[in-house]
């Protein structure tokens, strides 16, 4: 679905002189940095996927999003979105996608919002019943009734942003770009919008390209993650491999029939210990294996694994460099 080789987009940044004949220097010179926004990343999503495109402030993910959607012309490399080329065939591509910025709108802003819908019903050409079976389908998954008469400027952000997914697969795209979508948004509105992005992508195979800091977004919608720095990919795989190679310890928590002088195991560390609750942290060694030696020495009621959390495994790569190579 879509195919992406060797990618970069770089961009020239004019040198801001300062101090005396500052301005003259600004005015007769052209010295510039070349910032590397991407820089020759290579990746393919297949139909249906939910993909998380992940990094830090300026690490390239929305200039890549932009060159996807074709907003942006590439300085190198190849895309297929589709069989289509993002910056070719411009009416064609457009009618297969949708996209959302979570900072901007698409909807006219003085507009009340059924009319901005309308304006994209012609704007896209949907027939008439496929538009109003889609809007009576968004309108009870996005809860879209309440504000539907009201000017797109009068909306607080949950609304707007709501009203934004409607309008970006009112004409059935194949393929929907996600550029922080729940940024700014509470903790309701942020689970209504994922249950949306979940229904669009089981029930019409949309095929989803995330970028988001709210890695609660991922747990809940991507099967799988890309990391992007300095506008390298640094990774591309699923979550558990990515918490397996890069997470903190693992937890087991267990409860034992009875309380235990000793309750040291080989392989895990004793954390938390009240009474007949016990909690081990561990590693290098497999969960199974780690209870069977524990069942081996004690009586058992209940046992929980905790795995490391997603956001606590990210901040750990970052903080720490651990992708400072291509993989």
């Amino acid at each position: 679905m879509i195919e992406v080789e060797n990618l970069s987009k770089h961009f020239h940044i004019r040198k801001h002189h300062k101090g005396a004949f500052a301005g003259w220097k600004n005015f007769f010179t052209r010295e510039s940095t070349l910032l590397r926004a991407v820089d020759g990343i290579s990746f393919s999503i297949q139909r249906g996927e939910t993909v998380g495109y992940l990094g830090p402030n300026g690490a390239g993910k929305s200039t890549t999003i932009k060159m996807l959607s074709g907003l942006l012309f590439p300085t190198s490399g190849k895309v297929s979105v589709g069989g289509l080329v993002p910056w070719q065939n411009r009416k064609a591509y457009v009618s297969r996608i949708g996209v959302v910025f979570g900072q901007r709108t698409t909807l006219w802003w003085d507009l009340p919002v059924i009319e901005s819908l309308e304006l994209f019903q012609h704007i896209y050409k949907v027939p008439a019943e496929r538009f109003r079976s889609n809007l009576k389908e968004f309108e009870d998954l996005l809860g879209l009734k309440e504000f539907m008469h009201t000017p797109v400027r009068s909306l607080s952000l949950g609304q707007r942003m709501r009203a934004d997914l409607c309008a970006a697969l009112l004409h059935d795209p194949e393929i929907l770009f996600l550029d922080e979508p729940t940024i700014g948004l509470d903790i309701l509105a942020k689970e209504r919008i994922r249950e949306f992005i979940l229904h669009v992508n089981q029930q019409r195979e949309t095929t989803v390209l995330l970028t988001t800091h709210d890695l609660s977004d991922v747990q809940t919608l991507c099967q799988r993650v890309m990391i992007i720095d300095h506008g390298h990919l640094l990774y591309d795989g699923d979550i558990p491999t990515l918490q397996k190679r890069f997470g903190g310890e693992r937890e087991l928590i267990v409860d034992f029939a009875e309380t235990y002088p000793d309750v040291s195991i080989p392989g895990a560390k004793v954390g938390k210990w009240d009474h007949t609750r016990v909690t081990y942290t561990f590693k290098d060694i497999a969960a199974s294996e780690l209870i069977r030696r524990i069942s081996e020495r004690y009586s058992i009621v209940d046992l929980t694994v905790k795995e490391p959390d997603i956001e606590g495994t990210i901040r750990n790569i970052y903080q720490h460099d651990l992708l400072s190579a291509p993989v």
